[in-house]
């Protein structure tokens, strides 16, 4: 897989994410044994974004000369310990080449599962796609939903997939009873969207979501619950407040 990853050959890349998830890989140790408190990954940085080294099999452990300790870890685990450091793995870097970097947003794929998050590099972008009567309905159904606090949208094109409509929310929590409130909201709007169009929706609180991210720093509210007085009684700041913007 490493041999047929290119600049533009997502689908290689992501073969090889999907090999990486049911996988291992061998974790190049700076410092300490495997398990020991001591125990650290090597480290190194590329284009100002930090990596742990990592080998691919006993055979490239050989070839890389390492000579301190190494762990093997499942690529799954190996991602889900990374992503939330905002560190990425990198794979056979004394390879021909350089070897293959993988950043922390992959292995947020690779750990929470590489069918439920769309393909990166993600473009994303206002919505141009005409929807009136999709958002009317669902501004009308948030204000019935006191959970919801805001609601903002973008359009996400992957780069392997059909582009997306995706709605951003915005909760005071995210209690089951709540969870399912927003469910039920969503389901109760969607009827009107026209046949074709994909509708998504994440979590403004997921500090590690590429589309949560571009809203916060890009979307206004088109339903924002706080720049009306409309917060429910007793509510707690829960995610991120909504950005201040004139009517």
């Amino acid at each position: 897989m490493l041999g047929q990853v290119a600049p533009g050959r997502y689908d290689a890349y992501e073969a090889l994410l999907h090999a990486l998830a049911d996988g291992r890989v061998w974790m190049l140790l700076w410092h300490g044994t495997p398990g020991s408190p001591d125990a650290q990954y090597g480290n190194m940085e590329v284009d100002g974004v930090g990596y742990a080294p990592c080998v691919t099999s006993e055979q490239e452990l050989a070839a890389s000369g390492w000579s301190r300790a190494h762990e093997v870890v499942g690529g799954r685990q190996i991602a889900a310990a990374l992503y939330r450091d905002r560190w990425g793995l990198w794979l056979n870097p004394h390879a021909s080449g350089g070897g293959v970097g993988v950043p922390w947003l992959d292995l947020r794929r690779v750990a929470g599962g590489l069918d439920r998050l769309p393909a990166g590099p993600l473009r994303i972008t206002e919505p141009a796609i005409e929807v009136p009567q999709f958002y009317a309905l669902l501004g009308q159904n948030a204000h019935r939903t006191p959970v919801v606090r805001a609601l903002r949208r973008a359009w996400v094109q992957p780069a392997l997939g059909a582009p997306y409509l995706a709605i951003g929310l915005d909760l005071y929590d995210t209690s089951p009873s709540s969870v399912e409130a927003v469910r039920l909201m969503m389901q109760q709007s969607v009827g009107v969207v026209p046949d074709g169009l994909a509708v998504s929706t994440v979590a403004m609180s997921d500090e590690y979501d590429p589309v949560a991210m571009w809203m916060r720093a890009n979307a206004r509210p088109f339903f924002d619950r706080d720049a009306f007085g409309g917060a429910p009684a007793g509510s707690y700041g829960y995610g991120y407040p909504p950005q201040p913007h004139a009517f």
